[in-house]
C-alpha cells in the first residue's frame, strides 16, 4: 500500500543517491569512486612533478611525464627567488619563390615584437599573443642542445612545434609568394638595472642564429596555405 504523510500527501522519493533504485546506486557509487581516484591520482601527479626530485618521482619520471604534459605543466617561475632577468625575442626571415618567378630572402620579422604590440594597450589581450610563441621558443630551446639537435622525442616535437608557428605567423604576412625555407634567431638583451640600484648591466643585445630549415606539408596548420591566397592568384 501507498504510504502517505501526516497532512495525508504522497511523499516523494528520498534525496540524493538514496532517491535511485538499487542498480542506478551502485553505478553512481561506482562513478564517484572513478572520480575520486582520478583526482587523488592527478593530484599524486602533480606534487611528484613539483616536489624536488626525490626516489619515486626518478623512478616513475615518464610516467609523470606522459601524464604531465602538456596539458597540466607546472612551473614556479613566478615565485622564482630569480626571475628572468633578460628580453629575449624571436625573429625570423624567409627565401621566398615570388609570383614573377624570382626568389628573394626576406629581412628579419620580429614575431616577439608584433605580440608585444598586439598585447599593449589591450586590456583582454589574446592568450595566443601572450603565450604561444613564448611558451614554444622556450620549449624549444629546452629540448636542444649547444649545437642545436633535438634532445629526445620531446625535442623533435618542439622543433615541429615551433615551425607550425613561425608559418602561421608568416601566413598572416603579405610576402608574394611561397616561403620555401626559413631561418630563426634569438636576441637576447638584459634588462637596465633600477636607478636606485648601483649596478653596470651590460644590454647590448645577443644574437643566436639558427640554421634554415626547409619548408615541408607537415609544418602547415590547418588553413596555412604557405602564401596568401591573394598573392597566389
Amino acid at each position: 500500500m501507498d504510504s502517505y504523510d501526516d497532512k495525508g500527501e504522497h511523499p516523494g522519493p528520498p534525496p540524493g543517491i538514496t532517491g535511485l533504485s538499487f542498480p542506478c546506486q551502485v553505478i553512481a557509487a561506482v562513478a564517484l569512486a572513478v572520480v575520486a581516484l582520478l583526482a587523488c591520482g592527478h593530484l599524486a601527479m602533480v606534487f611528484l612533478h613539483v616536489a624536488p626530485d626525490n626516489t619515486v618521482s626518478k623512478q616513475n619520471a615518464e610516467t609523470i611525464d606522459e601524464w604531465i604534459y602538456p596539458e597540466f605543466e607546472q612551473n614556479w617561475k613566478l615565485f622564482a627567488p630569480n626571475p628572468l632577468q633578460q628580453n629575449v625575442a624571436v625573429q625570423v626571415r624567409a627565401e621566398v619563390d615570388r609570383t614573377d618567378g624570382s626568389h628573394e630572402t626576406t629581412g628579419w620579422i620580429d614575431l616577439s615584437a608584433a605580440d608585444g604590440a598586439a598585447i599593449r594597450s589591450n586590456p583582454l589581450p589574446s592568450h595566443v599573443d601572450q603565450n604561444e610563441l613564448r611558451r614554444g621558443w622556450d620549449f624549444y630551446v629546452d629540448y636542444h642542445d649547444a649545437k642545436n639537435r633535438p634532445i629526445g622525442l620531446r625535442g623533435q616535437l618542439s622543433e615541429s612545434y615551433i615551425r607550425r608557428i613561425v608559418m602561421l605567423r608568416l601566413e598572416a604576412r603579405d610576402l608574394d609568394g611561397t616561403v620555401e625555407r626559413i631561418q630563426l634567431r634569438s636576441v637576447s638583451q638584459a634588462v637596465k638595472a633600477p636607478v636606485w640600484i648601483d649596478e653596470k648591466i651590460n644590454t647590448q643585445p645577443t644574437y643566436r642564429v639558427y640554421p634554415w630549415w626547409t619548408v615541408t606539408s607537415k609544418d602547415l596548420a590547418d588553413g596555412v596555405h604557405n602564401g596568401r591566397a591573394e598573392a597566389r592568384g
